[in-house]
């Protein structure tokens, strides 16, 4: 079977995650990024300083790893070694791809630290089971032919629920479709995966942990339930010492969003007044941001459970784990700018936050249908361009010709009219140059028609757009900010892995030398 293509993209996003990953945001937003081995190494040396030796033996409940990755962290906590990290909330069978080129990255860059600076470096998943968007963790969406058919389950629990918590519900019609999508693939087992984690019985967040922990133990990385007892514990004293100091980092995180706005950026989280950045989770599993009136009282009562807010989840994360750097998409590193205020006011370190690797894989039938439009993966990215080119094409010669003819007499015409003493004399040039704007639009508008009724005998060009257009770029989105990729592994395996690990591999050499 050929291969799949995979096309490495830059990761994207808005203007302030743009301008971090290319190094041009004031100083003090963003933690520095290493460069070269031996500031990692520095890097390094430093977080183990700072770390608690003994927190391995604290998370494993956790992790309940096993196989490679159990093997990989023992020699991390053996070795005072460190962490590359990375996280996502809960989708259903495991949300989009980028979940998975996230957990590649923080793969590929730990086995570059390790090599590079002979320190050990594990890759870990944060699975973050304690979020509450049960809009997002709801559903996944796969492809059809032209069509891209988003899969969703309804709620079983409570609004504010955390995912650990939330009941799944019977998946089996969900499974059944993701399966069709991946039509007669030589690599079902993946999806047995999958089958077995989704069960009626599971809720949202450990369906979501047993699968990433089938998919992703085998090549190394851990998956860490961020809502097991064990996390919030070791987190409990920073989330305390959060409450403690509430006014102060919302002062910090109004004075930075402040910052960033007047530097011509837009913050990422909006500072929601009076509340702190602390969650308290009720005996249900629902969560309620704390006020910051109350929090003295509650930073005293140790029966309540309390989760992090997006902003405090870094600074949580490197005070439990020896952590040198986490893998976000564009929101993260975008938040990150704030989160850099949230660690200055606790007086701990800032987190480094790494772009992840983007990409989009590009199937051979796929490749196929682009070369039968005589188009390559950029051509399909605008709206609407495929569609233009192609009824360009379709157009009779005559009428194309005719159009574009058109359109210079109109020019040559009024451009006498506009350039001599009689016209200007009876009328203003304005006049003028108003009525080309109106005859060139009602031409534009007449060869709009002809394209439109010359695209419509295109049926197999069209159909074939559609294919593509679903498969790379569902919903007008990257294919990795949608598509499931079980399918996909399913019907390439190995090959497609070497590919996406490769591709990883590469990225991570850019991370290491800090290009």
């Amino acid at each position: 079977m050929t291969p799949p293509r995979v096309v490495a993209e830059p990761v994207g996003g808005g203007p302030l995650a743009r301008a971090a990953v290319e190094g041009r945001t004031p100083s003090g937003w963003y933690a520095p990024r290493p460069k070269g081995a031996a500031a990692w190494r520095a890097h390094a040396e430093q977080v183990r300083a700072q770390t608690d030796p003994e927190w391995l033996a604290a998370l494993a409940p956790a992790f309940n790893a096993s196989g490679a990755a159990a093997r990989r962290l023992e020699s991390v906590a053996q070795g005072r070694g460190v962490v590359i990290t990375t996280g996502q909330q809960p989708g259903l069978f495991g949300g989009p791809g980028y979940t998975w080129l996230k957990a590649l990255s923080a793969r590929a860059l730990a086995d570059k630290i390790e090599q590079a600076t002979g320190i050990p470096a594990a890759p870990v998943f944060w699975a973050a089971t304690d979020d509450a968007d049960f809009a997002e963790a709801s559903w996944t969406a796969v492809a059809f032919d032209e069509e891209v058919r988003r899969l969703r389950i309804e709620r079983q629990g409570f609004d504010g629920q955390v995912m650990a918590a939330q009941p799944l519900g019977d998946v089996e019609r969900h499974f059944q479709e993701l399966c069709a999508a991946a039509g007669s693939a030589p690599h079902l087992e993946l999806l047995e995966h999958a089958r077995r984690a989704y069960r009626a019985d599971a809720t949202v967040g450990s369906a979501y942990v047993e699968l990433m922990r089938a998919l992703f133990e085998p090549m190394g990385i851990a998956v860490l339930d961020a809502y097991h007892p064990a996390v919030r514990d070791a987190a409990r004293p920073t989330l305390v010492e959060a409450l403690r100091r509430a006014p102060v980092i919302d002062e910090a995180v109004s004075l930075r969003s402040v910052a960033i706005e007047r530097a011509g950026f837009r913050a990422q989280v909006a500072r929601v007044p009076k509340l702190s950045l602390v969650f308290r989770v009720s005996s249900n599993g629902v969560k309620e941001r704390i006020p910051i009136s109350q929090t003295g009282d509650v930073a005293v009562q140790p029966q309540l459970v309390l989760s992090a807010n997006v902003l405090l989840r870094p600074v949580v994360e490197r005070a439990i784990l020896p952590t040198i750097g986490y893998f976000g998409g564009p929101g993260e590193v975008a938040y990150f700018a704030q989160v850099g205020a949230v660690a200055e006011a606790l007086g701990r370190p800032l987190p480094v936050v790494l772009p992840r690797w983007s990409a989009t894989i590009i199937e051979p039938v796929i490749d196929r249908m682009l070369g039968r439009l005589g188009m390559v993966f950029n051509d399909i990215k605008p709206p609407h361009q495929a569609e233009r080119r192609m009824g360009d094409r379709a157009m009779p010669p005559l009428v194309r010709d005719t159009l574009e003819a058109l359109r210079r007499d109109v020019d040559a015409k009024l451009n006498v009219l506009r350039d001599s003493p009689e016209g200007t004399a009876m009328v203003h040039a304005q006049t003028i140059e108003g009525a080309r704007h109106q005859l060139k639009f009602r031409i534009d508008r007449l060869e709009r028609r002809f394209r439109a009724a010359a695209l419509k005998a295109e049926t197999t060009a069209l159909k074939d757009l559609g294919s593509v257009r679903a498969a790379l770029m569902p919903e007008g989105q990257r294919q990795e900010r949608v598509l499931n990729p079980l399918p996909l592994v399913a019907r390439h395996g190995e090959a497609l892995m070497d590919l996406l690990r490769a591709g990883a591999a590469t990225h991570a050499t850019h991370m290491l030398g800090g290009a």
